[in-house]
């Protein structure tokens, strides 16, 4: 059987397929409903032992995992790092297809990790998590903007989301219209802080459970929380040969353009996980202020070039520390 490479462009309600021989010749395209019987209906062209090439979108792990039963080996391509549109003036779903399987023929794609089901459930409890309180701190601050334009007196203490801040909450007395956007906003803060909590204890348990987030608590700054994050973005610590390499996937190394004798470092490239960028940096926050001399270090940093490019060159070499520790799990 001739080797087949297929293109998909995959969208939220249908994925258009294109598949060529190796030597670029078509051999069939066509268009599928993103449904279990589209999936059939694709799988019945014969794409057994096919490469299949689709782009990293909302919906692929479903379509990866439905193609999986085919015998179908399958190539996540990270779209910013592979150039598909070349030669080409238009752009449409065919002709989308027709270049993901031409530059899979050619090898010239670059393809993403896939996690495993477990990681991908990992992730979705750790970014929950974090969604949520994102919500409540927009909402804790809504309060805040209230207060102020009414010109209320200042919160007795530093958190409004702890019980004391929460009771003294009820205590303020606004005008009829302000009152009631301070009681409706109070209620949405409550809810979202019993939210904040069940996943706080359900992130813990993640990492009580977890011998890979239990190893990575050892390096400084990185607790529970922080520890199932980094964990579930990464998935598989041999992906990365040294914590530089780790770095550059969470995107915080400087841009580089270097040509004969000029070299030029500019922004961070903030490429790869903008979840795991965040952990990282949250660990270099809790890390520069640790008495070690790591830490030292970082504050001396800070003064000379910045707070923020401080934080950003500790997290790079926190990622020695957490690869190293992610190891000697194995």
């Amino acid at each position: 059987m001739e080797q087949q490479y297929i293109g998909i462009d995959l969208h939220k309600a249908s994925f258009h397929a294109c598949a060529v021989r190796g030597d670029g010749s078509r051999i069939w395209e066509a268009v599928f409903p993103r449904t279990r019987d589209g999936v059939t209906a694709f799988a019945a062209r014969d794409i057994a032992g096919a490469a299949l090439a689709v782009e990293a979108t909302g919906p692929t792990w479903p379509f990866v995992d439905a193609m999986s039963a085919y015998g179908v080996r399958v190539c996540v391509v990270d779209a910013r790092k592979t150039k598909l549109k070349a030669g080409f003036a238009a752009k449409t779903d065919r002709l989308d297809a027709r270049r993901l399987a031409d530059a899979l023929r050619r090898d010239s794609v670059t393809s993403v990790y896939i996690p495993p089901s477990a990681i991908r459930e990992l992730r979705e409890l750790s970014r929950g998590r974090q969604q949520v309180v994102r919500l409540r701190t927009k909402v804790v601050q809504a309060i805040r903007a209230l207060l102020l334009r009414q010109d209320a007196p200042e919160p007795p203490v530093r958190t409004l989301t702890s019980r004391a801040g929460l009771a003294w909450l009820q205590t303020v007395h606004l005008g009829p219209s302000s009152d009631a956007s301070l009681r409706r906003l109070e209620r949405v803060l409550h809810t979202l802080q019993g939210e904040a909590r069940q996943a706080d204890g359900l992130v813990r348990q993640a990492a009580a459970d977890d011998p890979i987030v239990r190893a990575l608590t050892r390096v400084r700054g990185v607790g529970p929380i922080l520890g199932v994050a980094v964990r579930a973005e990464i998935g598989a610590i041999d992906r990365f040969a040294t914590g530089a390499a780790l770095a550059c996937y969470a995107g915080i190394v400087p841009n580089v353009h270097a040509s004969g004798s000029t070299y030029r470092s500019g922004a961070i490239t903030r490429a790869g996980s903008p979840w795991l960028r965040w952990a990282l940096v949250e660990i270099a926050v809790k890390a520069m202020r640790q008495p070690d001399p790591l830490g030292r270090w970082a504050r001396r940093l800070a003064v000379a070039k910045g707070i923020k490019r401080a934080r950003v060159a500790l997290a790079r070499r926190l990622c020695d520390q957490i690869v190293r520790e992610w190891r000697q799990v194995g």
